[in-house]
């Protein structure tokens, strides 16, 4: 199925999302109409001499490296299309995709530790290996923790790639090697959500059970005030996502269990294509 999903959708559209992960830095010129800002360099452009931007050059192997959230808040959603389902039909697909371009993949899958490390290679041989990773790994924890996530690909890439992260986001504290990422990487952010997330029925006092937590509350869904602040907290939390990745250039893409992943996919390939020509 991820296959056919690869090969009839997203040929001719896929290769943009990749576009640019194998370069590395060059030098710098003046900024000109037109360039994507992605490639601004700040901290020079500070000094008051003008806005200048990095180029690049490419290297000989494109890195395409996948960090998959599989913490027990992503298994919500219903059976076979719940969140973690998504997120690795996605990693998948765009396995395949990179393999057929003929870049190296690589995956990290993580809860609250690294439970899958699989590192970046080309072939055929490597999109089975990384298949397998992405689907038959059993967890050895169900908790969560994005800040050790990211910070472990910061110690372990260490060329230029493109990191395509695909996780709920529930979580506190990532933010600083989030950006960190940000800035040494061309870094997609794929955010899974559902829709029970934000919209709870009222079901009078039910018994909630925390997986990660391993324990059961008792919460009373009766109250309207209940409803609204799980449904403030999700649209609080993901706005404040977005604006992380609109300040820090990141390609940001939020689907939900309900959706066909194809259509999203390919219009974010479209707007990553198109600003890769603008630069």
């Amino acid at each position: 199925m991820i296959r056919k999903v690869a090969n009839n959708h997203l040929q001719g559209e896929y290769q943009s999302i990749f576009k640019g992960s194998g370069l590395e830095f060059d030098d710098l010129r003046p900024y000109q109409y037109g360039d994507d800002v992605r490639t601004i360099e700040w901290k020079v452009s500070a000094k008051g001499h003008g806005t200048f931007v990095k180029t690049f050059r490419e290297e000989k192997d494109q890195s395409v490296f996948f960090l998959l959230d599989i913490s027990g808040s992503q298994d919500i959603g219903q059976e076979g299309n719940r969140k973690i389902d998504q997120g690795r039909i996605i990693a998948g697909v765009l396995t395949l995709a990179a393999v057929f371009e003929g870049s190296q993949v690589g995956l990290v899958s993580y809860s609250d530790q690294k439970e899958k490390l699989i590192l970046p290679a080309k072939g055929g041989k490597q999109g089975v290996k990384m298949i397998k990773g992405i689907f038959e790994h059993q967890n050895k924890s169900l908790k969560t923790d994005l800040n050790g996530l990211f910070t472990f690909a910061l110690n372990l890439l260490k060329k230029r790639a493109v990191v395509v992260v695909i996780s709920d986001f529930i979580d506190s504290d990532y933010e600083r090697p989030f950006r960190a990422l940000a800035e040494r990487h061309d870094l997609v952010a794929i955010q899974l959500t559902d829709p029970r997330e934000s919209a709870l029925p009222s079901l009078g006092i039910i018994p909630v059970y925390d997986k990660e937590k391993g324990k059961t509350t008792w919460v009373n869904t009766a109250f309207g005030s209940f409803s609204k602040k799980i449904a403030d907290t999700f649209t609080t939390e993901r706005s404040h996502l977005q604006e992380i990745c609109k300040k820090n250039q990141i390609n940001y893409l939020s689907i939900d269990t309900t959706q066909d992943i194809v259509l999203p996919l390919i219009e974010l390939f479209k707007y990553r294509n198109k600003s890769m020509k603008r630069g």
